[in-house]
């Protein structure tokens, strides 16, 4: 035995993964078990990490998303291929900004008491602290990474990568700088991309209020649901087919509070149904505003600050807050006599993806991405199936429909942590330069006097290009030319198209091939009454208290247990139990056979002349197991693929085959029959081993040491993945098994049912024309004494009095089963008819709750289902219990 394999009283009655987790992930990383390099004589898999911000600590929705990546790449790694695993983290622009001034502000400063060098500076400081936080988390959950190729996304090289795109695509004409409509957010004072608003429901209000028309007592009304932006008002429209206002198009309006002459203007966007059918146009605080201003060449007048709060000109209303002053607009106008109504209204309300701030449309100049000719390619591959998305029926529609009514994507944010644009300008003479260095002097009057673009990049456009700036790009390097195109990316369907579509458009425009092949987008971890896991609600689930308190082992099986491909996982601290019991399963079927072991062989071939009917069927069904892991795998089905394996070690390996070899492994003398038992429920375990290791890689891997031969490889970690082997396949020791074990489980069902004691063996009578079933009970009589507690087993002769005999029928045999001598039949029928009463007056109970009306429409929907539920399970029991009560009389 190697130094692993510890002498049978050396094994420990419980399992304990603190002594062992840490021990073996520190191995796999000694022995490199998880680089990957070029190497041309194997296929290469390549996973990219989607990398976690800097400011993020593990959450369990990082949790599921890397135990699911980790369960590929160890897969493909004992498979053989050359399976890289890279991992990375994300600078996050507007994050980790936020995270620093909030640390900035316990000192009292603000980022611009200390000047932007000194900020980034500290910045980069707090990076360095605690940047690395999630990936050592990532390491205690066990994900195999190949830790020498960690990227950063501010990383001097990828740096260079970034700034190369931003000057390829400016020479192409496709980035551009323009005044337009974007997402602003107060609070984090910066732009956002359209994709960084989330839309929530609010209970608002739409405001009628009175435009004047000029020379005239005439007046129109419009609504609004923001009337502090009236200020900002450059026209009213109307649609030039709607007959109430024919006679005012052309006219002039004195817009209220300003005493401002504005036109009344006719526009096919009008929308005649809502409000009054006539809109007020601020083009400087609406994007379709600003399109009907372009279209009627209307001035845009800005009347915010970048804070907020309204500027000068905003008039008397200048320097109060936005909200604030929306109150003040309101009370002006009703003093004037041209508030006319309110009316509550329900709309939609942008907000900050990062700070929950409401945000503002406004007019900008910022630098965009022309998209439409980057959106062409990725649609085309998802199309041809290129690139698969699983599951595929739920979002590729979705994916689809995004990039059809794509819009131009804002990239500059107003920030100063992140890549700053690489555009430089010529205080003397305006130029403006694209280059990666600020250049010497201008290129057009030799000034020395320049300056760069004061904004940084979008946090996505640099991670838009991860796939292949991790590689090496634009340099053709080995790494890129062996690993690009990775294979699978899994990440969450949030950020389907912040990332996901941005990244195909780049992998076709840079490297003219699909960045991956397959795309598996994973549910949300919620809590347990499915709501979304956050700090304000206070129901996350921190996965290191997990891992101390269950293992990190029970946290990846409980989440892939609970998961469903593609849906959400609705998760509470105390299901992790799940997972430990599983391992502990496992050990304790480990412990039963090594203490009937001498040494640990799985030579199991070498006898095969002495199999036995359950011999053949567990290496048959075992077969079966291999081939659902590894189809459900090569399918995305990831939880299937685990279901199949659990299933076949519990129900099958555990519940039966190791019960119905203990009496080989009993005996005394170590003969040919016990040597087949011992050497297939080793082969069996290791092979086990071998197919639970991507999902649960810890516990594998300390059974598998101690289990290993001197032939075994080093580790699980890189142990080949097991093959079905096709001579083992048996149907028809599955089809004969399957009909013992229905046997077996109807006489246990009824001894359990009829209170038959444990130590009280039965006589079971047969009766059937089946040649073969017949057969099967004499031959195998022995499986069904020992599992079923039957004494003798025989055919049903004639004239046998059946009376108080409970009746089954498997498979066209009937099956009798005595009950006299089992039990008290008196006393079981007291038992049963009084049992029988008590519920038919709880059902009588629900039967009157359940057709009272009133019951029925008062009561929360969940109260009448769990009382429906009530009823259900009790109809059933009191069906069972009539069942048992006739076989006594």
């Amino acid at each position: 035995m190697s130094s692993e394999k510890q002498a049978t009283v050396d094994i420990p009655k419980v399992y304990d993964p603190k002594q062992v987790e840490d021990k073996w992930y520190q191995m796999w990383l000694e022995k490199g078990y998880f680089n990957a390099d070029v190497r041309p004589d194997r296929k290469p898999y390549t996973i990219v990490i989607p990398p976690p911000n800097v400011t993020a600590a593990l959450h369990m929705g990082h949790a599921y998303n890397n135990t699911i990546q980790d369960i590929l790449i160890r897969y493909k790694r004992k498979q053989g291929y050359e399976a890289l695993w890279l991992p990375g983290t994300d600078h996050a622009g507007i994050a980790t900004q936020n995270v620093v001034e909030k640390e900035l502000r316990k000192e009292n400063l603000t980022r611009h008491d200390l000047g932007r060098e000194a900020f980034v500076k500290r910045v980069w400081e707090w990076k360095e602290k605690y940047g690395n936080t999630i990936i050592n988390q990532l390491k205690k959950m066990g994900c195999s990474c190949d830790w020498r190729r960690e990227r950063f996304t501010m990383d001097p090289e990828y740096t260079y990568v970034v700034r190369e795109v931003f000057i390829r695509l400016y020479r192409k004409g496709w980035i551009y700088r323009g005044k337009y409509i974007i997402n602003w957010c107060p609070r984090c004072s910066t732009a956002l991309s359209d994709e960084e608003v989330e839309y929530k429901t609010h209970d608002g209000n739409l405001w009628y209020i009175k435009y004047p028309l000029k020379d005239s007592k005439d007046f129109i009304v419009v609504a609004t649901t923001r009337p502090e932006t009236m200020l900002g008002d450059t026209a009213v429209a109307v649609h030039p087919d709607d007959p109430r206002f024919q006679k005012f198009i052309g006219k002039t309006i004195i817009l209220p509070l300003m005493q401002r002459e504005i036109p009344v203007i006719a526009d096919d966007q009008v929308d005649p149904e809502f409000g009054t059918g006539a809109v007020k146009v601020t083009p400087a605080h609406d994007p379709n505003d600003f399109q009907i201003a372009q279209r009627h060449q209307l001035p845009a007048v800005n009347i915010l600050n970048n804070d907020g709060t309204l500027n000068e000109n905003a008039g008397a209303f200048k320097g109060l807050d936005r909200f604030v002053a929306r109150k003040k607009v309101v009370e002006a106008l009703e003093k004037e006599g041209l508030l006319l109504k309110i009316e509550s209204h329900v709309h939609n309300v942008g907000h900050c993806h990062r700070c929950d701030t409401v945000i503002e449309p406004w007019l900008s100049e910022q630098w965009f991405v022309r998209m439409k000719d980057l959106a062409e390619p990725a649609k085309q591959v998802v199309k041809d199936g290129r690139i698969k998305l699983h599951p595929e029926e739920r979002w590729i529609k979705t994916y689809l429909n995004w990039l059809e009514n794509i819009r131009d994507w804002c990239i500059s944010r107003q920030l100063w942590w992140g890549h700053r644009i690489p555009v430089y300008y010529c205080d003397d003479c305006q130029h403006m330069m694209v280059d990666h260095e600020m250049p010497a002097a201008c290129e057009k009057c030799g000034s020395d006097r320049l300056r760069q673009d004061e904004d940084v990049l979008d946090t996505w456009f640099s991670s838009w290009l991860w796939p292949f700036a991790t590689l090496g790009w634009p340099k053709d390097t080995p790494e890129l030319k062996y690993f690009y195109p990775t294979d699978t990316l899994v990440t969450g369907p949030d950020i389907i198209f912040f990332w996901v579509a941005r990244m195909i458009m780049a992998g076709m425009e840079f490297m003219k091939e699909v960045p991956f092949r397959d795309v598996y987008l994973n549910g949300i971890v919620r809590d347990r009454f499915g709501r979304k896991m956050s700090k304000s609600l206070g129901n996350g689930i921190d996965p290191l208290d997990v891992i101390h308190r269950f293992s990190a082992d029970a946290m990846r099986f409980t989440l892939i247990m609970l998961s469903s491909e593609g849906q959400d996982i609705n998760l509470a601290e105390d299901y992790f139990e799940m997972g430990r019991n599983f391992s502990n399963k496992i050990w304790n079927a480990y412990r039963f056979l090594a203490l009937n072991l001498d040494e640990p062989r799985d030579n199991y071939q070498d006898y095969r002349d002495h199999f036995e009917l359950a011999d053949r069927w567990i290496l048959s069904r075992l077969n079966k197991a291999i081939e659902g892991v590894g189809s459900n795998l090569d399918n995305f089905r990831i939880h299937d693929s685990l279901d199949a394996v659990y299933h076949f070690f519990w129900d099958e390996f555990c519940d039966w085959y190791l019960e119905l070899i203990k009496p080989r492994l009993y005996a005394e003398a170590d003969g040919p029959q016990k040597e087949t038992a011992r050497t297939i429920a080793t082969h069996i375990m290791k092979t086990t081993m071998n197919l639970l290791h991507p999902y649960i890689p810890f516990i594998t891997e300390e059974i598998y040491q101690r289990l290993r031969t001197e032939q075994d490889v080093e580790s699980v970690v890189i142990a080949p993945w097991p093959e079905p082997q096709a001579e083992l396949n048996d149907p028809q020791a599955e089809s004969d098994m399957n009909f013992l074990q229905q046997v077996i489980s109807h006489i246990r069902t009824i001894r359990s049912e009829m209170n038959v004691p444990p130590a009280k063996k039965a006589t079971l009578w047969y009766r059937t024309d089946d040649g073969h079933r017949g057969e099967l009970l004499k031959q195998f009589a022995p499986y069904i004494q020992q599992l079923a507690r039957v004494e003798t087993i025989e055919p049903l002769s004639d004239g046998r009095d059946l009376k108080s005999t409970a009746t089954v029928v498997v498979e066209n045999v009937e099956l009798f089963l005595p009950l006299e001598g089992l039990i008290d039949l008196d006393k079981e029928r007291q038992r049963l008819e009084k049992e029988i009463g008590r519920l038919e007056q709880q059902v009588m109970g629900l039967q009157k709750k359940l057709s009272n009306e009133d019951f029925l429409q008062k009561a929360p929907a969940q109260v009448v289902q769990q009382e429906k539920e009530k009823m259900k399970n009790l109809s059933e029991k009191l069906t069972k219990l009539r069942a048992n009560l006739k076989r006594l009389t």
